[in-house]
């Protein structure tokens, strides 16, 4: 919530709360959900989750739909009991289910919202029309950042990634209204009509505000030249997963070298934080041309850009002609999304971002019983000692890496379900005076909490998710794995299942976190979460080798006609889809021990690798194929099932793959890395 922390959290799943067909199975392996029409050396993912794909069609409201996104729609539908209870109620002046039930009731408030208009946002567009000069652009650009709203640039706190006790600012690429530079600067047919497709929603957005056709056409052209000069200096997604290109620590007078034109020390200020001490600038050479726009650019065409920045930011929380065709761009255009979702989740959804932790609180106390936690924690350390003893056992690693290895292993921090310490919002305004004034209240809140946190210790307690978030991460700056309640539920985590279900699902989650410590990027932190090189040259070189490996075949997967799978981008989620089964796998073999006998026809191998499988059944539009590829860190569902257990030999035990099958790699080509 307001904190863009775009390199330290490594997640599991990138996904939402959304819409809900029915609740998860609590059977653990299910004859339904598979098609044995498919050999399992052949197609592991249609023989594991074809019937299931035929069962569960994506709903017009979706772009994708998978396992994960089922039990997502319970959790939704577990918080909207919550939320419709307390919203239904009078509620005690000043109490959090008053905020609570204010700001959904507000958002459900659909015929004041219509007769509103553009009122609430008027404040916003009579600040911008008063600037005068480019002193005044800069004012309203901090003052919009403290709402939410984030024109040129991006800042946010986090903890130093040298020094990872202490919390320091860092200011990042951004500005644009499509989603990542490259819809910019690609040039292929694709991209062409997509960027076609976003002017004319430039044009379209701007005519319903109030402009006239041949201004709306006008300033849509104005704000795409802007947008696309700021792309054409931003790094890509691939550059970025190098953190030691987005580090460069600097202080005002660094920053003011850099880009000249800008009177940071003002900027500072007007962001509240007057001493910003040692910062970090993500992005040099795109603070270098921010300057250089700053000063070429008039302050008009500034006006512009700016009014279409508060437009794309708050346009999903206006009048209906706003939010559809905001919908029209970003759901049909940019994912293939064919309905909008209903308004209740749109508007709980933002209910649950201004108060996720609340939230969450009730969640728990409701939905989340203690003997979930105890047995999570006792799944963890299990893991924790099969990836200690892989370590151990690697052949291409020296005594010397592996020592600090294990060193970091043993300094995870495990975080289960909730956090010790929730936050407080006793200091959030929240009224009935206005929808979108309470957005801007809850983002302006969240900006001012991220900012407080700089030049300050790191609160070790804080979380990144709310509870009932259906997802898990791992922080490397923290060198902590984190599993929110959400998560710990049937398919992912089954109560009274076997251990070869419960390790291959969400055992494999937890390797899966663990690993991401040990990925081509969390491998670059020490045990402390400082960046740090702990490895010697020639194990960093044959771990690249390695993972070189792993990335050449996810390159070669087609997920779309020609497109192929980035394997470069994926890398890290791919190696830790790889090591969490490798890891999980071990541990389910000892715990095991003595209880081989099969279940439902399925010996526990079988049941193992079946119930990872079932994790990523997934059904997906090609318009959100071509985008995830594009921007998603995470491969597509069906090659998490196809790509890591074409590299283990246990899977090829468990199925008799053999040498001819598709899910069969000769073992020069395979990817070994932990």
């Amino acid at each position: 919530m307001g904190n863009l922390n775009r390199f330290v959290l490594i997640s599991l799943l990138l996904t939402s709360l959304s819409c809900r067909q029915e609740p998860p199975k609590s059977k653990a392996i299910d004859l339904a959900d598979m098609d044995k029409s498919y050999s399992p050396a052949t197609d592991f993912d249609n023989y594991a989750n074809g019937g299931w794909k035929k069962r569960f069609p994506i709903p017009d409201e979706k772009s994708r739909f998978g396992s994960f996104d089922l039990l997502a729609d319970t959790g939704e539908v577990q918080v909207q009991k919550l939320i419709i209870d307390i919203a239904s109620k009078k509620q005690e002046p000043g109490s959090i289910a008053l905020k609570i039930a204010d700001f959904y009731n507000t958002g459900m408030d659909t015929a004041k919202i219509e007769a509103d208009g553009l009122a609430p946002v008027q404040p916003l567009f009579d600040e911008i029309e008063g600037i005068q000069n480019k002193e005044d652009v800069l004012k309203v650009v901090a003052d919009l950042q403290t709402k939410g709203i984030r024109p040129l640039y991006s800042i946010f706190s986090d903890a130093d990634q040298k020094n990872s006790e202490m919390v320091v600012a860092y200011l990042y690429q951004g500005g644009l209204g499509m989603p990542d530079r490259d819809y910019y600067m690609n040039d292929d047919e694709r991209s062409r009509s997509v960027q076609a497709a976003y002017e004319e929603h430039l044009r379209k957005v701007f005519a319903l505000a109030g402009s006239d056709e041949v201004t709306s056409k006008t300033d849509a052209s104005v704000v795409y030249s802007l947008e696309k000069r700021l792309a054409s200096k931003s790094m890509t997604k691939l550059e970025q997963r190098d953190p030691h290109k987005i580090y460069h620590k600097i202080n005002l007078e660094g920053l003011q070298k850099i880009s000249p034109e800008i009177d940071w020390s003002s900027q500072f200020q007007s962001l509240g934080l007057a001493n910003p001490g040692d910062f970090i600038v993500g992005q040099p050479d795109f603070f270098a041309e921010l300057g250089k726009m700053l000063k070429e650019v008039s302050v008009d065409d500034w006006k512009i850009y700016l009014k279409w920045q508060v437009l794309r930011s708050t346009s999903s929380y206006l009048s209906t002609a706003f939010v559809n065709q905001n919908f029209d761009f970003f759901g049909k255009t940019l994912t293939g999304q064919m309905a909008q979702r209903p308004r209740w989740k749109r508007v709980q959804e933002a209910t649950d971002n201004a108060l996720s932790e609340a939230i969450g609180q009730l969640y728990v106390k409701k939905y989340f019983p203690a003997e979930s936690k105890k047995r999570m924690v006792e799944l963890v350390e299990n893991l924790r000692i099969s990836l200690g003893e892989r370590i151990k056992q690697l052949a291409w690693m020296s005594d010397e890496t592996k020592a600090k290895a294990l060193e970091k292993l043993d300094a995870i921090t495990v975080k289960v379900g909730y956090p010790d310490k929730w936050r407080d919002y006793s200091s959030l305004e929240v009224s009935t005076d206005s929808y979108l004034t309470n957005v801007l209240r809850a983002s302006q809140f969240d900006f001012n909490f991220m900012i407080s946190k700089v030049n300050k210790p790191v609160d070790r307690f804080e979380w990144q998710m709310p509870p009932q978030q259906v997802n898990a991460y791992y922080n490397p700056t923290m060198n902590e794995i984190v599993f929110p309640a959400a998560i710990l539920q049937p398919p992912f985590f089954y109560v009274d299942a076997d251990d070869a279900v419960n390790y291959g699902a969400i055992g494999v989650v937890i390797g899966h976190e663990m690993t991401h410590g040990f990925d081509d990027q969390g491998c670059q932190y020490d045990k402390v979460g400082n960046l740090s090189n702990w490895w010697t040259d020639n194990d960093a070189k044959l771990f690249a080798e390695r993972t070189k490996v792993l990335a050449n075949q996810f390159n070669n997967y087609t997920v779309l006609d020609t497109l192929k799978a980035n394997g470069e981008l994926c890398l890290g989620e791919n190696i830790a889809d790889l090591g969490g089964l490798n890891v999980a796998y071990g541990a389910m073999k000892k715990a095991s021990t003595g209880n081989e006998q099969p279940i439902d026809g399925f010996t526990p191998d079988q049941r193992f690798f079946l119930a990872y499988a079932h994790l990523w059944a997934q059904n997906i539009r090609d318009k959100e194929i071509i985008r995830r590829t594009k921007e998603d860190p995470h491969s597509l569902g069906r090659f998490r099932v196809l790509g890591p257990l074409r590299n283990m030999p246990e899977f090829y035990k468990a199925f008799d793959a053999k040498e001819g099958d598709y899910m069969y790699l000769k073992e020069a080509d395979r990817a070994v890395i932990w």
